[in-house]
């Protein structure tokens, strides 16, 4: 201690300990920079940097970053959907490449364990195939009686993609005529909220229509019977419906969804990261078309004393040289002055008219909007090329594009296989087995049975060639070096099933063989007579 401090101490002690606490508190506060300073303190948590200093986002959990401004994100990304063409050109490139033309069951029931010969596991895999075309291609496998499985697969798709969730409900509705009770019914994610009867949500976890238990295990879900858009003045009611049926077990809500939080009960539209710039960037480009149209336009601008107007004026002609079959003059608002394809106007004694050069087109347009576009490509995972469909770059740059979407896309499309189409399908079996139109013994005493019986692939469309001939060369060295089979590559290459494939390329030799045509083997380049062709 100094010797002022012992002075004042012996002066004012009260002082003397405002002076020691601040003391402390600055060597306090020098330790705690010191350590701020250390590490991430002086690079992305730093404090103290200008560029840093005034950024300081709040920390929250799932509920307040994501639920709470989900009925702010849902209305702009569907409006960006409905009047926005990349935004709606962005998820239609999705559905088009995930689901097309819908994901095509590929029965792969587990033979060995079910102790099926090839012939029977064959059989039972083209009567499963049967049955279930009857069910998904007919409209009755929809709860509104408007489309087939397929259908339901790119609508389920988009409301995902659009609105960050969707949900299934799997009902059991007889009707007249229909073979199986199965429905398929969505609803959009606004229908699934908190319900507004007194005590409800106090009394139980509700977290934006989806009910946890105490270990945070979704146990129901909570409907409105209508969209809470809808302008009927009826108030909403709420419908609890279970998760998984408490007494039969069976699923009776599909919730689909991608989580990107621990805890995150519901889920994100898939343009939410990118709205702002998209908007901006719809703005942007109205403005500059409406540039461009004012620059493509010639008005002349004529100072007259008299308000009489000729043939030359817009007296019979609207600014958008429209005549008036009647000859008559168009009704005008006041002096309203417009701009149109060769208009000619009419000023007032003493007016004076500037011609504005609005300089269009902008030579940066392009740029500037390719720029932007990558940006957006890339946080929704679609390259830029795939993107706007524009492919000028070379085969390999092109192809590697291609390459990085088709990960995305298989992620995805594993996804809406594993949430939507299995199942579905799994629901649709059981009902199938219930109806004695499946013989599956013991599906409903072993799961391990029931999952051996309903093990399946969902193919959908394939990733398409940029140049075929090289991609059928690459496919035939992989099957004959055992990188791959050709049940894989059919899929991948067109889409379609290998063993149906080889069963009609069987049938087609049959029929040139019965009326004397050549043909080739699919091995050997073989001819009807077994003789080798002659390859030059």
């Amino acid at each position: 201690m100094s010797g002022l401090d012992r002075l004042i101490k012996a002066v004012a002690p009260s002082l003397a300990l405002k002076r020691e606490k601040a003391r402390t508190e600055i060597v306090r506060q020098q330790a705690v920079q010191q350590v701020l300073n250390q590490g991430y303190g002086d690079h992305g948590a730093s404090r103290r940097k200008k560029s840093l200093t005034a950024w300081n986002p709040v920390a929250g959990d799932a509920e307040e970053d994501i639920h709470e401004n989900l009925e702010t994100l849902r209305p702009r990304a569907r409006d960006l959907y409905m009047g926005g063409s990349l935004a709606n050109g962005s998820i239609k490139t999705l559905r088009t490449n995930i689901v097309g033309t819908g994901l095509r069951l590929k029965p792969s029931i587990d033979a060995d364990f079910l102790r099926l010969s090839d012939d029977q596991a064959g059989e039972l895999k083209r009567q499963i195939e049967r049955e279930f075309s009857l069910w998904a291609e007919s409209k009755n496998c929809d709860a509104g009686g408007m489309h087939n499985f397929y259908e339901l697969q790119q609508l389920a798709f988009l409301s995902w993609m659009m609105s960050g969730d969707a949900f299934v409900l799997l009902p059991l509705l007889p009707r007249k005529h229909a073979t199986y009770d199965l429905r398929v019914r969505i609803l959009e994610a606004d229908r699934c909220s908190n319900p507004l009867a007194p005590g409800v949500s106090v009394s139980k976890k509700i977290s934006n229509g989806v009910e946890v238990d105490k270990d945070g295990m979704v146990v129901a879900y909570w409907f409105s019977d209508r969209h809470p858009g809808s302008t009927l003045g009826q108030p909403m009611k709420w419908t609890r419906v279970e998760a998984i049926g408490q007494e039969s077990g069976r699923r009776n809500v599909l919730h689909l969804m991608e989580a990107e939080r621990p805890e995150q009960r519901r889920g994100v539209p898939i343009l939410a990261p990118v709205i702002e710039s998209l908007k901006q960037l719809e703005r942007y480009t109205e403005a500059e078309l409406m540039a461009a149209v004012i620059s493509g336009m010639f008005t002349v601008f004529i100072e007259t004393p008299s308000e009489e107007t000729d043939q030359f004026g817009i007296g019979s002609t609207d600014p958008n040289g429209f005549e008036n079959p009647t000859g008559e003059p168009l009704p005008s608002a006041g002096n309203d002055l417009r701009m149109g394809n060769g208009a000619v106007q009419f000023l007032e004694p003493g007016e004076k008219a500037t011609i504005a050069n609005p300089g269009r087109p902008n030579s940066g347009f392009d740029p500037f909007v390719t720029a932007i576009l990558r940006q957006v490509g890339a946080s929704l995972e679609i390259p830029y090329e795939l993107l706007l469909k524009h492919f000028t770059a070379s085969y390999s740059a092109s192809r590697a594009a291609l390459l990085e979407a088709w990960k995305m896309f298989r992620m995805r499309r594993a996804w809406m296989s594993a949430d939507f189409c299995q199942p579905t399908y799994e629901e649709w079996f059981a009902e199938a087995v219930i109806k004695g139109r499946i013989n599956a013994p013991g599906i409903f005493d072993d799961p391990i049975l029931f999952k051996a019986y309903t093990k399946a692939e969902w193919h959908g469309p394939s990733q398409g060639q940029l140049d075929p001939v090289k991609e059928v060369n690459a496919a035939i060295l992989r099957m004959d070096h055992g990188l791959s089979t050709g049940q894989r590559e059919a899929a991948e290459l067109t889409g379609s099933e290998y063993e149906s494939n080889i069963r009609q390329l069987a049938h087609e030799k049959s029929i040139r063989q019965q009326y004397g045509l050549a043909t080739k083997a699919l091995e050997g380049g073989e001819n009807q007579d077994g003789e080798k062709e002659d390859q030059d």
